[in-house]
């Protein structure tokens, strides 16, 4: 079995954030979604749906902004 980096797409209250990709991106996450759903293009996510939870899950990675983040909280509660 592959080992995605993103495993769960759960639904939230959303917010309406328009944004414009190239069709080569697109191409990839449809085929993400495919793998995601077990190979199965029928069912699988939409590359609407992956997009919010790579991106949070890249942001949750991100070393250097969580270091960051903590300046910026650590200097601002002084």
């Amino acid at each position: 079995m592959t080992r995605l980096k993103l495993s769960d797409v759960t639904d939230g209250k959303p917010v309406k954030l328009t944004v414009e990709i190239p069709a080569r991106l697109h191409r990839r996450l449809v085929e993400y979604g495919v793998v995601l759903n077990g190979g199965v293009s029928e069912g699988a996510p939409e590359p609407a749906a992956l997009i919010p939870p790579m991106i949070e899950r890249f942001v949750a990675s991100d070393r250097d902004f969580a270091k960051a983040r903590t300046r910026t909280h650590a200097s601002s509660s002084r």
